[in-house]
């Protein structure tokens, strides 16, 4: 009696054995390590994808523009291309946004010499403060006119030609350039092709220092503050990520009763360039706000954009 007794809860036990470790043996057979009804293997969520680190990238820009002319262009370091208006082919006066071609025409010449203390005074007025008299010293040891078909030539320009307003032949600041142009020159001003290997640096360097506001204060009949603009229109996420160099030109001329304006900036990734001409009753903070409006239009991605998060597969894995 007591031997089948024990038989019989030993086939009980072993039957109700199956039933807990089974499950388990199986589990850790199929790695399913889900809840009860999940309908698959268990999902954890991977890390939420951050956005890559903002830029500037090609895109619609749209500007309620007051004036004659509008024109801007976004070149892509890393590939060569070149974005912008329908219009971008088409010229404005440089202006003072020359003055950086001849501070590297200069700089170029001396090759693997030092910078004569002169020099760097005159490149540091010319760009920083935008000094006429500085970058006409530039202009002269350059060669002069000679120093326009050398930046056509050596930053492959198609657009760009000497001034030819009436009674201001040959002035450097008349000289025309196209928006697509201008962001060439940000570039062969950063590759190294218009100051050469040695002081390319040097010159970036002071375009990241350019100084002064559209404050009437900081305007002068032969200089003024040039750090508006594209600089203003970039997130501090943009401009904390490395140097941002700058050289702005603007006038207002009476041959034509408008403000010229152009802005550019050139970084590691990317050229930019704004060209403008306006009412001068609308001031200069009015082409300053439109060169900013353009850059912040073309940040991307935009501030304040959502991580992307994996969403979790649907049914049996």
């Amino acid at each position: 009696m007591r031997s089948r007794v024990i038989m019989v809860l030993a086939v009980v036990f072993a039957l109700l054995g199956g039933v807990l470790v089974v499950p388990t043996a199986y589990a850790r057979l199929t790695g399913d390590t889900g809840s009860p009804g999940d309908g698959g293997v268990a999902w954890t969520p991977p890390e939420p994808t951050a956005p890559p680190p903002p830029t500037l990238a090609a895109g619609p820009v749209s500007v309620d523009f007051k004036g004659e002319f509008f024109s801007w262009a976004l070149l892509d370091r890393a590939t060569g291309e070149i974005a912008g208006a329908e219009n971008m082919a088409k010229t404005n006066s440089t202006e003072s946004m020359i003055k950086a071609w001849f501070a590297a025409e200069y700089l170029r010449e001396l090759g693997d010499a030092p910078v004569p203390e002169r020099g760097r005074r005159n490149i540091s007025a010319a760009i920083r403060d935008s000094d006429d008299d500085a970058a006409n010293r530039l202009y002269d040891a350059a060669g002069r006119q000679a120093t326009i078909r050398r930046m056509v030539q050596t930053c492959d320009l198609t657009d760009t030609r000497p001034g030819r307003v009436p009674g201001y032949i040959g002035w450097w600041s008349f000289t025309e350039m196209s928006a697509r142009d201008a962001v060439r020159l940000g570039n062969c001003l950063a590759d190294g092709r218009a100051a050469g290997p040695t002081h390319t640096g040097f010159l970036l360097d002071e375009m990241s220092k350019v100084r002064g506001s559209t404050d009437p204060a900081d305007q002068q009949a032969r200089q003024g503050g040039g750090r508006w603009g594209i600089i203003d229109g970039l997130p501090e996420s943009i401009v904390e990520q490395g140097r941002v160099s700058i050289k702005n030109g603007w006038t207002p001329l009476n041959y034509d009763g408008n403000w010229h304006v152009n802005c550019l900036a050139v970084t590691e990734k990317w050229s930019l360039a704004v060209l403008l001409r306006y009412p001068q009753s609308r001031g200069l903070d009015y082409g300053a706000d439109v060169c900013a409006s353009v850059a912040t239009q073309l940040v991307t991605p935009q501030p304040g954009a959502a991580l992307k998060i994996p969403q979790q597969p649907v049914g049996k894995l």
